[in-house]
């Protein structure tokens, strides 16, 4: 199951995809990693999809990532007598503690710490921005508010907050028990929502110790003014363009894209690019053009993974969007401009031992056209930073461990193999010429570089590279 392209897929399940023989066709048609999102499955029924994910890995014997997306706090307001009111443009209208019915004046807003945090200038956007308030007055019991897009507001309709940083918690009680249980399960990933600031990846990683890698996504302009701190902390990042659309004007998430998958491609962090990648295909066999082009834009940048949500989780056509976004990644990988494009947007490496290595080994593989970097990583550190390099040869990365050969499925071009530590260098080399032939990477005749840290098993210790020819001998001897 050699993928013949860079970039790698997350598919989301759900209602059209909740079946191990559809799990199963849809990772042969691409998906790398299984992404479940704890806003509708219950523990229960997450542990059923890992069962599947599982058991597919197994059949295949190639590591698979699942991702764990958690809820995050859900700002909503209260009722309406009537259900629903209309807002004309220019009313005023106020959100308060009072948890009576609402009407044309006012509506419940059960959240005491937004209405302490709101300041007079401040914009609400309520059901998903289609309703725009700014706060005229403002106290820990009500904010006064001028309606500047009005229309029909219904019953517990969602609330953002693009200017206000709000003091709680991104883990609601619903989170800490959806990651307890996501974390018994063995999920390899946990994307946490609602990131203001760096201290809220803090609070996961406390409970997560070490078990699971943490994603953060970038849903909001408060993390956007953190997000160097942000990427210091977490493990990888989300671009989540529906909520950044909602909250931000929308000719501005193209950029912010951009600026994201460049920033974490900098720190060497993959960067998923997420939400309406193929829309259309959720009730349709084919994408539109437009979205054709939107994932080949996410490819074109670098992005780690771009990610399939309603598409394969809920839509008629959950295998084609997965094996749609497949080809598409194969065209544009194969386009002559592709590598010149990536090759411009490569950061400088940093100044540490294991980024000159990863440097220079893809330098040495461009140079001398070898056939692929093989990495010995125990901890994973040294297959990121190589895929940082994001060098033309194939990347195969070998680790002792199944949960480091999981988390970088998720990785650019990264291809893992879970095998037995390296004995020795002579092990080190021999068996990575024979898994590379083995998995097709390389044939007899031809060379690799490999890149390890000794002493072997020793985490973020990068320190050597070898040039190794394939013989007929070590082929033979696969």
């Amino acid at each position: 199951m050699r993928r013949m392209r860079r970039a790698k897929i997350v598919a989301t399940l759900g209602p059209a995809s909740s079946d191990p023989a559809t799990i199963a066709k849809l990772f042969q048609a691409g998906a790398d990693v299984f992404r479940i999102n704890m806003s509708h499955t219950t523990h229960e029924r997450m542990r059923e999809f890992v069962a599947a994910i599982r058991d597919v890995e197994e059949r295949y014997g190639r590591p698979i990532g699942v991702l764990v997306d958690l809820q995050g706090p859900k700002l909503r307001i209260g009722t309406f007598a009537g259900d629903a009111v209309m807002l004309a443009k220019g009313a005023i209208f106020a959100l308060d503690h009072d948890p009576s019915p609402g009407d044309e004046r006012r509506v419940h807003l059960p959240h005491p710490e937004v209405l302490s945090a709101l300041a007079p200038g401040d914009t609400l956007l309520l059901d998903d921005g289609r309703i725009r308030l700014t706060a005229i007055e403002t106290s820990p019991s009500r904010v006064v508010t001028r309606v500047d897009v009005g229309g029909r507001l219904s019953n517990r309709k969602g609330v953002s907050l693009p200017d206000t940083t709000v003091p709680f918690s991104a883990l609601t009680a619903k989170d800490r028990s959806d990651l307890e249980a996501a974390l018994n399960a063995g999920a390899d990933w946990i994307a946490l929502s609602f990131i203001q600031r760096a201290e809220d990846i803090a609070e996961a990683k406390k409970i997560t110790r070490g078990r699971a890698a943490v994603m953060a996504k970038i849903e909001k302009p408060q993390a956007l003014a953190h997000v160097t701190d942000i990427l210091d902390m977490a493990d990888a990042i989300m671009v989540a363009r529906g909520d950044l659309g909602v909250e931000l004007p929308l000719e501005k998430v193209p950029g912010i894209q951009k600026q994201l998958t460049r920033a974490a491609r900098k720190s060497g962090k993959p960067v998923v690019v997420a939400t309406q990648m193929l829309e259309s295909m959720i009730a349709n066999p084919v994408p539109t053009r437009a979205e054709v082009s939107d994932v080949a834009t996410a490819i074109y940048e670098g992005a780690d993974a771009v990610m399939l949500s309603a598409e394969s989780a809920s839509g008629q056509f959950p295998v084609e969007a997965v094996a749609t976004m497949n080809r598409i990644a194969e065209e544009v990988e194969g386009d002559p401009i592709y590598r010149s494009i990536i090759q411009a947007s490569r950061a400088e490496p940093e100044a540490t031992g294991a980024d000159a290595i990863a440097a220079a080994a893809r330098q040495i593989a461009e140079t001398l056209e070898l056939a692929a970097v093989v990495c010995w990583t125990s901890s994973g550190a040294t297959g990121l930073r190589v895929a940082r390099e994001r060098p033309k040869p194939p990347i195969v990365a070998i680790s002792p461990n199944m949960s480091t050969g999981r988390k970088l499925s998720l990785a650019w071009g990264v291809h893992c193999v879970v095998a037995q530590d390296a004995r020795d260098q002579d092990d080190m080399v021999d068996r990575a010429c024979r898994i590379a032939f083995k998995d097709a990477f390389v044939q007899p005749g031809q060379r690799i570089i490999v890149v390890a840290g000794v002493p072997f098993g020793t985490p973020g210790a990068t320190n050597m590279v070898r040039i190794a020819y394939v013989s007929n001998q070590a082929a033979a001897e696969d």
